[in-house]
């Protein structure tokens, strides 16, 4: 059994965190948001917390004053043929987080190389992607090797891109007295990504069970290497994203061909929900919005519904129920469940749906063409934007997400923060944070619905439609909805538990 946090504060565990994203720096999507607060958090509680990540192309380094911390670091590459390099040759720059400034994100290491990140323009979305990651895992190990300034006792890896990190700390530094007392967390914010290959249609030849050493860099295998499955494999303590999500990627249904490795290793698998940071996701103080309001003042929210319907040349209407989209639009966020029942809904109900987000083709073409058939009713704007979505939730009345699955999320908790009820499936982490209204009781923030089919979502929505007719029960519903508390520093006491536990493993494991 672990001490709690507070026993043993002062000699807790240096934590590091690995991504290939975080803000403010570089952020693609939630992880990115997740890399910048949850450290953040950390720190505010006492502890020594830093990062690293990839020094982008994209990155300003006058910005954030970036120096270097080393320069000419050899990063192995296990060559194999005659003639390929036997090192990568990078440095590591750092940002030196301002004291006293708890805004500010945490101290920051960044690995540059002008070959596999300072010459790209994205963060994803490269066929050598898999070689950035694995040089990145590398890059970190090696840079923790050589630097007599600060070493971590826990890093936690993040999805595929740093399983590579866990497997080379497992098997080719097992042995190094500098690195193998470091223990490992490898957070799980996604187990449908494996790698850079569909893990589902993957050949007996091609198969990565794990058990064999990393190839070279240069070797084409590497591609075929399944980063998450090493990361489940190997860690000291496996985490997911919320604790509904931690149990469901153990069955079949969730667990992407990885559910018997998952269950072999449930005695180390964790579920810790994510927040939202509270200091920026704030309606009293956003400066987003039209009109700022907190949970004493719910009618100020009128204000950013006007504007909300006048940005997306909708009819202004106060009495209409606004239902807001705000997703990445691909087949896990589950719009495939609106193809045979938005036009009825949208006849018979006459509510107005605003829709934000981008991604494949066949859902942009769809919410496209339904704003063209209703164009009283429906409008979107589907090109990423930063402003939409605060305007958004402090606007609509509720917003839909309708996932086949749902590891954590954090549109329902934002929504949730800002007054807007959500109407979810019950999956991963909206199960964990959304309680289905309940008349008898009167309790209840949200609208949940189990099955993925789509009379099972045109219900929920009806339902949240019949409910804000009543206006005393619906304010009752978002009052509710506000004061629910997502913030960080709940789930950060939860890390350090699992930071603590790791530690521990860590130190049993070298004394056998």
């Amino acid at each position: 059994m672990t001490m709690p946090f507070f026993a043993v504060k002062k000699s807790f565990p240096k934590i590091l965190f690995v991504a290939s994203e975080a803000a403010p720096f570089v952020k693609a999507g939630g992880l990115g948001e997740v890399m910048f607060s949850l450290p953040r958090a950390l720190r505010e509680l006492g502890y020594d917390v830093r990062m690293m990540i990839p020094r982008y192309a994209s990155l300003d380094q006058e910005k954030y004053k970036l120096r270097m911390a080393y320069e000419g670091l050899k990063v192995p590459t296990d060559a194999e043929e005659e003639g390929q390099p036997r090192h990568l040759i990078c440095n590591v720059k750092k940002f030196e987080s301002p004291s006293g400034d708890h805004r500010a994100p945490v101290t920051a290491y960044f690995l540059e190389n002008e070959e596999y990140y300072e010459k790209r323009a994205n963060i994803y979305g490269y066929g050598d992607d898999a070689v950035r990651w694995a040089l990145l895992s590398r890059g970190v190990l090696e840079f923790l090797r050589v630097n007599k300034d600060w070493r971590p006792d826990v890093i936690v890896a993040s999805d595929w891109q740093t399983g590579f990190l866990v497997s080379y700390l497992h098997q080719n530094y097992k042995d190094d007295p500098k690195l193998n007392s470091i223990a490992t967390v490898f957070s799980i914010h996604n187990l449908h990504y494996q790698g850079m290959f569909d893990h589902r249609f993957i050949t007996e030849m091609d198969f990565d069970d794990g058990h064999s050493l990393m190839p070279s860099l240069f070797n084409p295998r590497l591609l075929k290497i399944n980063a998450m499955r090493r990361g489940i494999k190997y860690a000291d303590i496996i985490n997911t994203v919320s604790s509904n999500y931690s149990k469901e990627i153990m069955t079949a249904d969730y667990g992407e061909l990885l559910d018997d490795l998952l269950r072999e290793r449930r005695s180390r698998i964790y579920g810790v929900l994510n927040g939202i940071d509270y200091k920026t996701m704030n309606p009293e103080t956003d400066p987003h919005l039209v009109k700022n309001y907190n949970v004493k003042n719910l009618e100020k929210r009128l204000a950013n519904k006007t504007e909300l319907q006048e940005r997306f040349n909708l009819p202004v209407k106060n009495d209409v129920f606004v239902v807001g989209v705000i997703s990445r639009l691909d087949e896990q966020k589950g719009f495939d469940l609106l193809f045979p029942v938005i036009e009825p809904l949208l006849k018979q109900l006459g509510f107005q749906l605003v829709i934000l987000g981008s991604g494949d083709g066949r859902y942009m073409s769809f919410f496209q063409k339904l704003g063209e058939s209703f164009p009283e009713q429906v409008a979107s704007h589907l090109i990423f934007d930063e402003v939409l979505p605060h305007l958004i939730l402090s606007g609509a009345d509720a917003v839909l997400i309708p996932s086949r699955f749902e590891p954590a999320g954090l549109v329902q908790m934002e929504a949730m923060r800002y007054g807007a009820v959500p109407i979810v499936r019950k999956t991963g982490g909206l199960a964990d944070t959304v309680e289905d209204y309940n008349p008898r009781s009167n309790s209840g923030t949200g609208f949940v619905f189990k099955e993925f089919d789509s009379l099972a979502m045109a219900t929920a929505i009806t339902r949240a439609f019949e409910n804000y007719r009543h206006r005393l029960t619906w304010q009752g519903i978002e009052k509710r909805a506000m004061e629910k508390d997502f913030s960080w520093e709940k789930s950060a006491q939860k890390y350090l538990d699992l930071f603590f536990r790791a530690v521990d493993l860590r130190r049993k494991e070298l004394e056998r």
